[in-house]
């Protein structure tokens, strides 16, 4: 992953900021899917779950107990973000019309055809208007002080027409763009152009997809996040854990972290980042949100959108 900078709180400040929600994912739970098909696939939940509760970031951890694959030698933390980068390219989900050029074809995307459509704000039709839309810069002459030329799916008529922004940029980067307003009606014709703003300024607005991050710890999962202020609600997950309050302190930034296959306790046993071997002195709340489970186990994929579903109006969502 690329190196991304700390957003402030008052980045493209228009109003306030709002309260964002991370998830922390470990890879091995890729381990417990069988074959490409079903690894995909089970990326393409934690993808849908995030997206349909508002998810800014989701964070993959390193799990020290299947860095590789013993059959095939797959790194299940490049498969993971791969595929999530799939739907994701450095800071939130790629819209169809950016795929082909920002992602070449790799082993890891085979079946990425079963991966769900997000649909989210950002995921634009052609013929739909928005304030803001992602592009990818294009390989078109232009004089230099007059900016450069951006694919932002938006169809002028009858084919996909690429518009003039204000800044000279080399070509497949990865843009965000404001179009005026009085654009709107005119967005048939040729001639639109629009300005560079930060990927966080849409999100002001709407929703705007989601984020991702590599952590090699579980430590690193918890500091090391996009914010400046940091995470100031850190929640841990695991059917040892205490019954859920009927309230939670509000937070800036809350990350809700989910165990692997045998849970927290032993991806923390195994983390060599840490001398703490207790998870309840990791987190604020350290909480079982499914006690009367009737299935021995709950996995990931189901415990992330049991846990969403149940805290999202305890956090605001």
């Amino acid at each position: 992953m690329e190196g991304r900078q700390k957003r402030s709180r008052e980045e493209d400040s228009e109003e306030p900021c709002k309260p964002t929600v991370s998830i922390c994912v470990p890879d091995s739970i890729l381990s417990n899917a069988q074959s490409f098909e079903l690894r995909t696939y089970l990326v393409g939940q934690i993808a849908r779950a995030a997206a349909i509760y508002n998810i800014e970031e989701i964070v993959v951890l390193k799990d020290a107990h299947s860095s590789k694959d013993s059959q095939r030698k797959l790194d299940y933390t490049a498969f993971f973000i791969r595929n999530l980068e799939y739907v994701v390219r450095d800071r939130q989900e790629t819209p169809q019309y950016l795929r082909k050029t920002l992602f070449p074809m790799h082993p890891d995307l085979k079946y990425s055809g079963l991966l769900n459509p997000l649909d989210t704000p950002h995921h634009l039709r052609a013929d739909e208007w928005s304030k803001y839309r992602e592009g990818v810069t294009v390989e078109r002459p232009m004089k230099a002080e007059a900016g450069s030329w951006v694919n932002i799916g938006l169809r002028s008529v009858r084919t996909t027409q690429d518009i003039q922004v204000d800044m000279k940029l080399l070509p497949r980067t990865r843009v965000t763009v404001q179009l005026r307003k009085d654009d709107k009606d005119s967005r048939r014709h040729a001639g639109l152009k629009g300005k560079i703003v930060s990927a966080g300024k849409p999100r002001r607005h709407r929703y705007w997809g989601y984020t991702t991050r590599i952590a090699e710890s579980i430590t690193a999962a918890l500091s090391q996040g996009p914010y400046e202020e940091g995470y100031d609600l850190l929640l841990g997950t695991s059917d040892r854990g205490e019954p859920l309050p009927s309230s939670l302190p509000s937070a800036r930034h809350a990350l809700l972290v989910f165990g692997g296959l045998a849970g927290l306790e032993d991806i923390l046993d195994s983390d060599e980042s840490t001398t703490l071997k207790d998870p309840c002195q990791l987190f604020h709340y350290y909480l079982n949100l499914c006690p009367s489970q009737g299935t021995r186990t709950i996995r990931t994929e189901e415990a992330v959108l049991i846990a969403l579903a149940t805290l999202s109006p305890l956090l605001g969502r």
